[in-house]
């Protein structure tokens, strides 16, 4: 679930992602090291979709009304995909047969796939011109919290729901071609901010 800037869809903000809600998961552990003191580790995989038809759309109608120009065309390709891994200390308080589970984290985020445009202005006529934002491999910092609560079906297993933030404060963002900052949309920094609702399996050694 995106938060923020990046599950906005407005033209005039850099930082909009147009990102969707979409699948995630993941390996999730915690090593206790003292009593209900832990230290937790979370692999994980996002796939936050791809740009519509109305957001492309939605771009178009903004670098047209930006630039003045006769005609514009917007293309997207490729979907949002990163990966995760984060670490900190996690702390369990345990009701009967229920453990609730609080941790905060920090790591890092790597993005594998972001959506990549190409913009053509009057494509119709001599004078076209052109420009790409390309798909980001980038990496950064992310940190975050998570909070879940688990029932204990046995001695070694659980079945548990977790809620996950991780906040990202941005990815590089490569472009080809004219660049179009001066005057219209131009995005160079991708903010990553998302909500992460799960259920999982649990087994305990």
């Amino acid at each position: 679930m995106p938060t923020g800037t990046f599950g906005s869809t407005s033209y005039s903000n850099n930082s909009s992602g147009f990102a969707k809600r979409g699948v995630t998961f993941g390996l999730d552990a915690g090593i206790y090291v003292y009593k209900n003191l832990a230290i937790g580790l979370t692999v994980g995989f996002q796939d936050q979709g791809q740009l519509t038809q109305a957001d492309v759309q939605n771009l178009a109608n903004g670098y047209n009304s930006s630039f003045i120009k006769d005609q514009t065309s917007v293309t997207a390709i490729n979907r949002y995909h990163n990966l995760t891994l984060m670490a900190g200390p996690q702390y369990s308080f345990l009701i009967k047969n229920f453990t609730i589970d609080v941790r905060a984290d920090a790591g890092l985020l790597r993005s594998t796939n972001t959506p990549s445009l190409t913009v053509v202005f009057d494509y119709s006529a001599n004078s076209g011109q052109s420009f790409y934002q390309l798909s980001s491999g980038a990496m950064a910092f992310a940190y975050g919290g998570s909070a879940g609560v688990r029932y204990a079906l046995s001695d070694t297993w659980d079945v548990g729901l977790k809620f996950n933030y991780i906040d990202c404060s941005g990815i590089k963002i490569g472009n080809d071609g004219s660049n179009t900052g001066a005057t219209g949309r131009f995005q160079t920094n991708l903010p990553i901010t998302v909500f992460q609702p799960t259920l999982g399996m649990a087994i305990k050694f």
